[in-house]
């Protein structure tokens, strides 16, 4: 019996220890400006997510570098809890301007007059997904342009 109780304490306390961390790159050059949110709240272990963090207005050459972890006290408020208020902390590294090394914010912009043919927007199509391959993203604006970042 006792050899079974420190076992099951042995493996919850490895398990408590282990930290949720997670790094999304998107590759472009970070800005020095940053969004920290320390207690980003969510419920039930994270079945109740996170709301989204808005970036659009702090971040206007878009998002370098996103990294969400526990840290010890949001470790200790969620173990407290029971898992039903689970914070996170989470970081984002604004991008800096340009589009992540290919010079100014339009090199990868896509133009079309109004009246262009059905061939000269297949070709911008198809050079749009072949560009969105290479930078694993892709944004369609209004109108005839296709903007890539």
């Amino acid at each position: 019996m006792r050899r079974v109780l420190v076992s099951c304490t042995l493996a919850l306390a490895l398990g408590l220890g282990a930290c949720y961390h997670t790094i999304v790159d998107t590759g472009r050059q970070p800005s020095g400006q940053t969004i920290e949110i320390p207690w980003a709240t969510s419920f039930v272990a994270g079945l109740v997510p996170i709301e989204t963090v808005e970036t659009a207005s702090k971040c206007p050459n878009g998002v370098a570098r996103v990294e969400t972890y526990h840290s010890f006290l949001n470790m200790l408020a969620t173990i407290v809890t029971s898992s039903i208020y689970s914070p996170m902390t989470i970081e984002v590294a604004c991008a800096a301007g340009g589009t992540g090394g290919s010079g100014s914010p339009d090199a990868d912009v896509i133009r079309l007059p109004d009246d262009a043919s059905m061939d000269a927007q297949l070709q911008a199509f198809n050079y749009a997904a072949w560009r969105s391959q290479q930078l694993k993203q892709i944004r369609l604006s209004q109108g005839k342009a296709l903007s890539l970042f």
